[in-house]
């Protein structure tokens, strides 16, 4: 029979052991989460230029309803003009946000 020593010198082995293996599967999550950012950056960053290139299309159409999955917002002003100026100087924000960071 082991001695008490051995056994608790033994359970913190199988710990860090453990511990050491769950460490290396979270890092090896994150690094491809790391790689596949950059491509799912893109994919996100493509969407949204084409539902704002769909939003201004469809203001130039007139049509008053915005689209079911578009968060709630200001009530929307009478010229088309002035919606798009805000949509285009919301764009530029973002692009500004995107660009600030490292």
């Amino acid at each position: 029979m082991s001695t008490p020593q051995t056994l608790v010198q033994a359970a913190l082995n199988r710990l860090s052991a453990r511990l050491g293996s769950g460490l290396a599967d979270a890092a090896a999550g994150l690094a491809v989460l790391a790689q596949d950012a950059p491509e799912r950056f893109r994919q996100e960053w493509d969407l949204f230029r084409e539902e704002v290139e769909l939003e201004a299309q469809r203001l130039e159409r007139g049509e008053a309803a915005a689209p079911a999955d578009a968060p709630p917002s200001d009530p929307m002003p009478a010229d088309p003009q002035h919606q798009i100026d805000q949509l285009r100087a919301q764009v530029a924000r973002v692009a500004r946000r995107l660009e600030e960071r490292p």
